[in-house]
């Protein structure tokens, strides 16, 4: 028997379970990386989405996925993410957000 998963889809809540409101958000990417779309092991120019990457005190860096071309913050500037989302499958948790504002 399986049990169910209620977290099976991407949600505020989940990434609040993990990413701290109260402490700066800071932006390690220096580029912003473009997902493509495989088919039978071969990359096609189909664009899946775009990738950064942060650190917040307390947490290994992650990468969040954007579906719309993300604006790139300057390097170690505190940003915000907007409607900031994750799933937990397995034992990964996955991030996605909007878009992404320098605070400082």
């Amino acid at each position: 028997m399986k049990t169910k998963n209620s977290r099976n889809a991407y949600n505020e809540n989940t990434a609040k379970q993990y990413i701290s409101d109260e402490k700066p958000i800071i932006s390690v990417s220096s580029e912003v990386e473009t997902q493509y779309n495989w088919i039978d092991g071969k990359r096609t120019d189909e664009v899946t989405g775009y990738k950064l990457y942060f650190v917040q005190e307390g947490v290994n860096p992650f990468m969040v996925k954007f579906v719309k071309k993300p604006s790139l913050a300057p390097f170690l500037s505190e940003v915000r993410l907007d409607k900031l989302e994750a799933i937990e499958i397995r034992s990964n948790v996955y991030f996605r957000s909007e878009g992404v504002r320098v605070v400082k």
